[in-house]
């Protein structure tokens, strides 16, 4: 049986290896929106695509002739949408769940097949990492037990994508909330949280709050 792990992320790349040999199957990667294409996919045959980490739309022709498991970042229905890691710190959320879930028409609103607990302390390159280990149990868990999904239940709250410029602290008041939008936007392919002055962007990574203070790393580079 084939299987395929659609993701754009650093952090993924060693995830066909393992489960292909902690699973004995066969696990394609693909790693760029214009890979993931009918033709490709229909060679490979897969019985499922799983989609740890995607910030495209998937095609049509893809969800409607493929078994597509995506895997978000929220307790649907609570949290449908973009950016669910900083949406969620952003709104003083520490603990969620990540939920692997059918791909349909409408955004993150497919069946769900199962959930897991996240904690969402540390940075956000920290989180996505324990974040993979935890989709790597559950890709297993599908591959295994093959679970029906079943319709999601109660309200909707849905997030929209965060955009480069909702990284800028300057409006901020306390000094929490400045720590958890730094550690929530480092992770590489992120906008780093960040001041500007007259003549210089300051950009924050690597943050620890001690003792009523910041002590972070700053880039500053010269405004155009």
């Amino acid at each position: 049986m084939n299987y395929v792990i659609a993701s754009t992320k650093v952090w993924h790349e060693n995830l066909t290896l393992q489960l292909s040999d902690s699973n004995e199957q066969e696990f394609f990667l693909i790693n760029s929106k214009d890979s993931l294409n009918f033709d490709c996919l229909t060679k490979i045959e897969p019985k499922y695509i799983f989609f740890p980490h995607w910030s495209f739309i998937i095609p049509q022709e893809i969800y409607q002739n493929f078994e597509c498991v995506i895997f978000h970042m929220t307790d649907v229905p609570f949290g449908r949408g973009g950016s669910p890691l900083q949406n969620l710190i952003a709104r003083g959320i520490y603990e969620t769940k990540i939920t692997a879930l059918k791909c349909e028409a409408e955004l993150d609103a497919g069946p769900v097949y199962l959930k897991r607990p996240l904690s969402l302390y540390g940075t956000a390159e920290e989180i996505y990492i324990r974040a993979s280990k935890i989709i790597e149990e559950m890709i297993a868990e599908i591959v295994l037990h093959e679970p029906i999904p079943v319709p999601q239940q109660g309200g909707v709250t849905c997030f929209q994508r965060r955009q480069p410029k909702d990284s800028d602290i300057s409006e901020l008041t306390e000094l929490e909330k400045v720590f958890d939008y730094i550690r929530m936007l480092d992770a590489d392919g992120y906008p780093n949280a960040f001041l500007e002055t007259d003549y210089f962007r300051l950009e924050f990574q690597r943050p620890a709050l001690k003792h009523g203070k910041i002590v972070a790393d700053v880039i500053i580079t010269k405004k155009e």
